[in-house]
């Protein structure tokens, strides 16, 4: 019985975060607790017992996409070319930069240690990775550092609003310039 039950307190889990992911994607970081509950389909109690915090939720939420992000890149860097795995890379984190919201910027203001993960350094290690693998490969200049990469990436998102939305064709032609620029 108790097995059933860790089972169905990790779907609640599960639930929580994938319907937080939605709610402070559409309205930040100060999006409503009750309406993140509602649309889990449980009640605020189990949310607070399974984040008492808003920032704890707010982390797990961000710990799941820089995860995600992580993953991308070592599945992009064993299924593409280098140059091609970079620049895909660089529009799955262009999406992330855009649809962040002030999420990430709203937790390192509340020095939270709630992550788990250094954020910035998991997103360094993946840029990097795929940058080496370009340069091997004669793709990009030497001189480009990964964290060149994810400046220029965020600057388009913090232009445009990101990939998603109005600003998107605009994102795509400016993440396109950077690209190039990476090239020389």
């Amino acid at each position: 019985m108790a097995a059933a039950m860790r089972a169905d307190a990790a779907r609640n889990r599960e639930r929580i975060v994938e319907a937080a992911r939605e709610v402070f994607g559409t309205e930040g970081p100060e999006a409503s607790l009750n309406e993140i509950a509602r649309r889990a389909g449980i009640g605020p109690g189990t949310l607070y017992r399974h984040f008492p915090t808003r920032a704890a939720l707010q982390a797990a939420v961000l710990a799941g996409r820089i995860e995600r992000l992580r993953d991308r890149a070592a599945e992009l860097r064993r299924t593409l070319p280098p140059d091609e795995a970079l620049a895909a890379w660089l529009r799955a984190f262009l999406a992330h930069a855009g649809t962040d919201h002030g999420l990430a910027g709203h937790l390192i203001a509340q020095e939270t240690a709630a992550l788990g993960i250094d954020c910035h350094q998991v997103i360094r290690d993946a840029a990097a990775e795929l940058l080496d693998g370009a340069r091997r490969a004669g793709t990009v200049r030497a001189d480009v550092t990964a964290q060149d990469a994810i400046d220029l990436v965020v600057g388009v998102a913090l232009a445009t609003g990101g990939a998603e939305g109005a600003g998107a064709g605009r994102a795509e032609r400016l993440l396109g310039l950077v690209l190039d620029a990476l090239r020389g």
